[in-house]
């Protein structure tokens, strides 16, 4: 088949699309992606794709097209600007692309208008669009700060309505994405569940030595305001005692600096950032954990997020801690592979990790329970063959 994937983020940034696409080729698709400039997460543009460089590249055999767009920068104005230099700019350049695909698979993460042009060509070709949704709007713009109640959200809400209901199929990472799609933005269709799979890296870590029997508790990932890494900040707070507890904290994003120095108000010694590491680095730092964390923010729609770091964490094969509700509370207490409680709750996440501590004979346990459940829903095996079936369909 001839797939053409609409996503806003492609190599070198990391993404889960990324391994899609290459996956794909391998199994005899002809790919072509249609991407904006690399700039996440440091907001600057890569200085190889400046000045009308490198538009057109074959990557692993994806062939890339790359469409303008402002860099991220900071703040949310610049944001919202990156935002709709993308949307613009690609509906543009779908006018030009070579119509030739069977279908249009838009890889919707943030923002939910990166699915325009696929609309467009979709119009344009009379070709079937699919939408695979990893984060739901507007919703998601209201965890960044946006009130349910003003002229912005409802423009947002009307425009997701549109778009969503743009799609011939729809794809969701997480089962509780369904409600919300039925519920908030009247899309009646069914929606397919596909959960992503984490990266094989992740499935061949080794435990690393731990001379001084210290207790490594890992985040890794995206730190934005949805992930309320600030929680883990607070817990390390009540530890900061408890001199064999060592939190650590690798990824970057848009909250990172206010964590940081959070970290320095309260004087902690106990959380170390690492800053952004390509994935190639992630198993040292994964051999490194005893635990993994996982947060996100006190938010009912929110909560039916199930992050992905949550099948690279059981795909590891090592326990999770978590402070979230929904899906991937859910997820974890069908697994057994760890101990949750409720989102943005410190206090509690600090006792669960007492708990932790004086129940050493659980440990392996749990690791083995992620790893398991893992490969019976998660895996890509699995992945691809309810891929490639929806496709076909």
């Amino acid at each position: 088949m001839k797939i053409l994937i609409i996503c806003q983020y492609f190599y070198p940034e990391q993404f889960k699309v990324n391994d899609i696409s290459f996956e794909l080729v391998k199994q005899g698709h002809q790919v072509t992606v249609l991407t904006g400039l690399p700039n996440y997460p440091s907001g600057v543009v890569d200085g190889n794709y400046k000045s009308f460089k490198n538009r057109k590249e074959d990557i692993n055999g994806v062939k890339v097209i790359r469409s303008w767009l402002l860099g991220r920068g900071k703040g949310k104005k610049r944001l919202a600007l990156n935002y709709l230099s993308f949307a613009l700019s690609s509906s543009i350049k779908a006018f030009f692309l070579k119509k030739d695909f069977d279908f249009i698979l838009v890889y919707q993460l943030s923002p939910v208008t990166m699915a325009i042009p696929g609309i467009l060509l979709k119009k344009l070709t009379k070709k079937p669009l699919y939408i695979y949704s990893f984060d739901l709007w507007p919703e998601s713009m209201v965890s960044g700060g946006i009130s349910p109640g003003s002229k912005i959200y409802s423009a947002l809400l009307k425009l997701s309505k549109w778009i969503y209901k743009s799609a011939d199929k729809i794809l969701i990472s997480s089962k509780m994405f369904e409600e919300y799609f039925k519920h908030t933005l009247d899309v009646q269709r069914e929606c397919t569940h596909l959960p992503i799979y984490a990266e094989e890296e992740f499935s061949h870590i080794q435990k690393e030595k731990n001379d001084k029997e210290f207790v490594n508790l890992m985040f890794a990932g995206n730190i934005g305001e949805m992930q309320s890494v600030e929680t883990i900040i607070h817990a390390a707070d009540i530890l900061k005692d408890e001199p064999l507890i060592k939190f650590h904290i690798v990824g970057d994003g848009s909250s990172r600096e206010k964590c940081e120095n959070l970290t320095k108000q309260l004087k902690l010694s106990n959380v170390t950032f690492y800053g952004h590491h390509p994935i190639t680095d992630m198993p040292g730092f994964y051999g490194m954990a005893d635990a993994f964390l996982v947060t996100l923010k006190s938010n009912k729609v929110i909560s039916y997020t199930l992050p992905g770091k949550v099948q690279s964490y059981m795909a590891a094969g090592k326990p999770i801690i978590g402070a979230i509700d929904g899906e991937t509370n859910i997820v974890i207490k069908e697994a057994q592979c760890g101990i949750c409680g409720q989102a943005e709750d410190y206090r509690e996440l600090a006792k669960n990790i007492k708990t932790f501590l004086r129940t050493k004979d659980q440990h392996a346990t749990y690791g083995e329970n992620g790893k398991r459940y893992y490969m019976s829903n998660f895996s890509k095996p699995i992945f691809f063959e309810r891929l490639n079936n929806s496709l076909r369909k």
